[in-house]
């Protein structure tokens, strides 16, 4: 009576709190969510969750079955990986090169989980902000590039992992924080404190500055997240840094952030890899990794 699929639409909808984005990560309209969640209560008989709520409450059978959603797929995961050893001899080589410093706090848990379930596949790790990755990833040097900069190349495939929306982080008392947005000339006068990666890499500059000819007052960079929070807390200047990144902040009222535009500055992070190794049962099954703990642990992200 209860599919899979149920669970795994049970435990999305859990997962990112809205109808609309749980529709997003199964791959299904909203209409067919809805339908599939309505389906199941019929069988059943009984409602899985209160209808209206934010975030979302779910009812006792819900709640029972979200247990069991949380005990059964991990473990049909891992039948699936040790099948693909079986099936095919998955032992290889992830070499992973990231363009992204803040991503190092959803990152490290995926490759965690990824070394306990792949571990005859070689792994290393690097950074791409003293070198170019995707020529590497092109030569073969580099198995996996993190980058928001896809710059299009024979024989290398993007993947989208998710989309988040860049926002300004500025001091609570900064003027700009009476502000719905922010606007390109609103930085005219102010110290943008950006990580140390060339400008035509960042996006608060090629996608918004720089189409109308603003440059800010001053630039001045810093490696860790942490330290450009003090700086920026501390009123030494403003940043553009991805929603995500800051949120830890912005709930402790350390902060304040508005969007960068009145739609918004949203950008997309994505896996290159060569097209070769696209359908390899580890690199499939690190990507999947990857978007299952960035939802699970990442806020303000939607898929791409």
């Amino acid at each position: 009576m209860v599919e899979l699929r149920h669970l795994k639409t049970l435990a999305a909808l859990r997962d990112a709190g809205s109808l609309v984005d749980a529709a997003e990560r199964v791959h299904l309209t909203q209409s067919a969510l809805s339908h599939q969640i309505k389906d199941l209560e019929d069988r059943l008989n009984c409602s899985l969750f209160i209808r209206k709520t934010k975030p979302i409450c779910f009812t006792s059978a819900g709640q029972r079955l979200l247990t069991l959603a949380d005990e059964l797929l991990p473990m049909i995961r891992s039948a699936e990986r040790d099948i693909a050893r079986l099936a095919g001899g998955e032992a290889g080589r992830l070499n992973i090169c990231i363009e992204c410093h803040s991503c190092f706090d959803w990152l490290m848990p995926t490759i965690d989980h990824f070394r306990q379930h792949w571990p005859e596949v070689e792994m290393d790790l690097s950074t791409g902000f003293s070198f170019q990755p995707l020529p590497a990833l092109a030569r073969g040097d580099l198995d996996l590039v993190i980058t928001s900069d896809p710059e299009p190349r024979s024989g290398i495939d993007y993947i989208p992992l998710f989309s988040y929306e860049s926002v300004l982080a500025m001091g609570r008392q900064h003027p700009l924080v009476a502000r719905k947005f922010v606007q390109p000339q609103d930085l005219k006068q102010e110290t943008l404190i950006t990580y140390p990666v060339e400008q035509s890499r960042l996006d608060v500059f090629t996608r918004f500055l720089d189409p109308v000819g603003i440059e800010p007052k001053q630039i001045r960079t810093s490696e860790l997240t942490m330290m450009i929070m003090q700086l920026v807390a501390s009123g030494r200047g403003v940043s553009a840094l991805p929603n995500w990144a800051i949120h830890e902040y912005l709930e402790r009222d350390y902060i304040a952030a508005r969007p960068l535009g009145e739609k918004g500055l949203w950008c997309t992070l994505y896996a290159a890899l060569r097209e070769e190794q696209r359908h390899a049962e580890f690199m499939v099954d690190f990507l999947n990794t990857a978007r299952e703990i960035t939802f699970r642990n990442l806020s303000g992200i939607k898929s791409a």
